[in-house]
């Protein structure tokens, strides 16, 4: 409708000439946002996920093997496949051939009646027309019945282009003459549909663009999702062509293997199967009266999972290859039937105990990462969009097929699959416990809640700022302490003594840790809580700086404040925000020091200290004997400990990195984990590489 002026001597102000309608494909360039979402990059992707989608429709029938994706320098998008090539003869009805009424119609196609298309992820008809309506030249062509037939159009009107891209001189044909026409013979064998477009920036804005990467994902994806089918992309936009080629046989369950980044605990389950529903729908008769009729439709399931070590969710779900981001009814029948088998699993393998509280869906997801894949005819869709599936049926369905099928995996394990099912059982239950046993220690997480709490570690020394100066210093032992609240600067130095070696988190519960009091310590000072609660933006201080002293049970010690950061607060260590002190081993007392140089010399190790020896003797400078060697920090007056390792403007720092997550959560599982074996070997294999002379004793 369009806004009308009301004047005195239109009174009433509101009559039928002031209605407009949008005839064809006006509704969609007036409303765009209707069907595709938005005017911007995501919208501008949609319309090439819509003429995709087309072609992966035709690979669902098999008809299809092989889709080709361009992204043209001019800006253009091309989706060529192999299947059967839209009809080019004409529809009764309209007196339309197909390429045009598919093109330029509304709510036209083939995925309606239910002959075509068994399952397609196009069902409303609308996604080539809308394409079309929003392009300033779209052109198609046909390899079917011997020939290539080729149509162009102009924002939705059918017409002829003098030549190549969207500002050749365009001349629209009148309705007795427009039509396809055939551009060259084929072999009969030869079927396949290109579609190119290039949208209209009058209606798209001028910063939209195609990610190179989201189209990659995209089409990586669509592989797996049917298995066999070849995808190949091609970049034409930058300095240098760049090709991609996609073809998966194992489907979803490789799929799942390329989404989880952690170590398995089991390894990837495939769950399968059928069910059936009565849905009524409006059905055209021989009249062309639309009729409510009750329809059988059957509903395919197949889902993916894997339980891994780490505590990320990923939860992917499509209906017939469509991505449904915002999940929905079958992603509701999914997690309806994981809390329902795990905790039976639970009571009966009597890892719950009556009185125990039931495990919830949050306690599941940790470490879980699944694909959810539905097929059926006509699904219902929540909007163009088809980010929610909103068939009802499907949540029963999925539900009854997970249920069983997920039972039976637990219940008859494959061979050699028994502990991992196991372990699956006990990792939920150790989620639970931690989620029960975190529940008070969330509410301290901020920095003004915990310092209004009493429950903070007594001996925490806090700073005076919170800024992303702020430091916090994990000081082995109490002797150490009282030197290090001398040395340092009270401004925005805090410090938090630790007894002796904390545990050993690796092979520990969650609950375990919680208990713990050093463990629990240290959370509840940086107040951002742990594992998947933990809040990088709440930590309290801007850095961690690790303390202890420069033996072996100093590196000890080291080694298992960092394996509990890895584990419980691994955004910390990805940030780069923590660190180790380098506190000296020797201090070097010149006799005769020259004008200009320093009484006192620190070293850092023992080779340094030799060269820094032979550098005096070469000089004639003399020292005095015998040379002071730290064994710990404690040793070290107040002023020594500041000037060598809390002093920013002197001291030595070691960032704690990780170049390789995976390397890294391999290495902490050997040297930390409960596998002995492992470990044992690793140590026997590297004794000969060791320097006897090095071992402190």
């Amino acid at each position: 409708m369009t806004a009308a002026t009301i004047t005195a001597e239109d009174p009433h102000g509101y009559t039928a000439r002031h209605l407009s309608v949008l005839e064809g494909l006006e509704a969609v360039r007036k409303r765009p946002g209707m069907y595709i979402g938005s005017t911007d990059s995501r919208g501008l992707m949609h319309c090439l996920w819509e003429i995709i989608d087309n072609s992966v429709d035709e690979a669902l029938g098999g008809h299809c093997s092989r889709i080709e994706v361009a992204l043209h320098a001019d800006g253009s998008m091309e989706v060529g496949d192999d299947g059967r090539g839209i009809p080019v003869d004409a529809e009764p009805k309209t007196g339309l051939t197909g390429v045009e009424l598919v093109m330029t119609r509304l709510h036209a196609g083939g995925k309606f009646g239910g002959i075509s298309y068994t399952a397609s992820g196009g069902l409303h008809g609308v996604g080539a027309s809308v394409v079309n309506a929003l392009s300033v030249r779209l052109d198609v062509e046909v390899d079917r019945d011997g020939h290539t037939h080729v149509m162009s159009f102009k924002r939705g009107l059918p017409g002829d282009f003098a030549g190549d891209g969207p500002d050749a001189k365009f001349t629209k044909k009148p309705a007795k003459q427009r039509g396809l026409h055939q551009s060259k013979r084929v072999a009969k064998r030869i079927t396949g549909t290109r579609v190119r477009f290039w949208p209209d920036r009058q209606i798209f804005l001028k910063e939209a663009t195609i990610g190179d990467e989201a189209v990659v994902d995209r089409m990586r994806q669509t592989a797996f999702l049917v298995p066999g089918l070849t995808i190949a992309v091609r970049d034409e936009r930058g300095e240098e062509l760049v090709e991609h080629e996609f073809r998966f046989d194992g489907g979803i369950s490789e799929f799942c293997d390329h989404l989880a980044s952690d170590q398995p605990v089991s390894e990837v389950l495939r769950l399968q199967g059928r069910g059936h529903f009565t849905e009524t729908v409006p059905v055209l008769d021989d009249q062309g009266h639309l009729t409510p009729t009750d329809v059988e439709r059957d509903i395919d399931v197949d889902v993916a999972l894997r339980w891994g070590a780490g505590y990320d969710t990923i939860t992917k779900s499509f209906v017939n290859v469509i991505a449904t981001p915002k999940h929905g009814t079958h992603v509701t029948g999914f997690d309806r039937a994981l809390v329902k088998v795990l905790n039976d699993q639970l009571r009966a393998t009597k890892l719950l105990k009556n009185g125990d509280d039931p495990i919830i869906k949050d306690d599941i997801l940790e470490g879980l990462t699944a694909v959810v894949t539905v097929r059926l005819p006509e699904p219902q869709f929540e909007g163009q969009t088809k980010e929610v599936l909103g068939t009802s049926a499907a949540t029963r369905i999925v539900s009854q097929v997970i249920g069983r099928e997920l039972k039976e995996a637990f219940d008859n394990p494959k061979r050699g699959q028994k502990q991992p099912m196991r372990s699956v059982l006990e990792k939920v239950v150790s989620a639970s416990k931690a989620r029960i046993a975190a529940r008070q220690q969330r509410e301290n997480q901020r920095r003004k809640s915990a310092l209004e709490n009493s429950a903070l570690p007594a001996k925490l020394v806090d700073c005076r700022t919170a800024d992303d100066r702020s430091e916090l210093f994990i000081v082995e032992g109490d002797s150490a302490l009282g030197t290090a609240k001398l040395a340092r600067n009270s401004e925005f130095q805090a410090l938090l003594p630790i007894r002796g070696k904390i545990l050993n988190v690796q092979k520990a519960s969650v609950a375990d840790m919680l208990k713990n009091v050093e463990c629990a310590s240290i959370i509840q000072v940086l107040g951002a809580g742990s594992g998947r609660t933990f809040d990088l933006d709440a930590v309290r201080y801007g850095r961690i700086v690790l303390m202890a002293d420069a033996d072996v049970d100093g590196a000890h010690i080291r080694c298992l404040l960092l394996t509990l950061l890895h584990r419980y607060m691994r955004p910390m260590l990805d940030a780069g925000r923590v660190f180790a002190a380098v506190p000296p081993l020797h201090r070097i007392e010149l006799t005769k020091p020259k004008k200009g140089q320093d009484k006192h010399i620190y070293t850092y190790s023992d080779a340094e200290l030799r060269k820094k020896l032979v550098e005096f003797e070469r000089r004639g400078v003399r020292w005095k004997e015998p040379i002071q060697r730290y064994k710990g920090l404690g040793e070290m007056d107040a002023d020594q400990l500041a000037e060598t390792t809390m002093d920013p403007r002197h001291r030595m720092l070691r960032r704690i990195r990780i170049e390789d997550a995976q390397e890294a959560e391999g290495i902490f599982n050997l040297l930390m984990g409960s596998e002995v074996g492992p470990r044992r070997e690793f140590i026997s294999s590297g004794a000969s590489e060791l320097d006897d002379s090095r071992i402190d004793i």
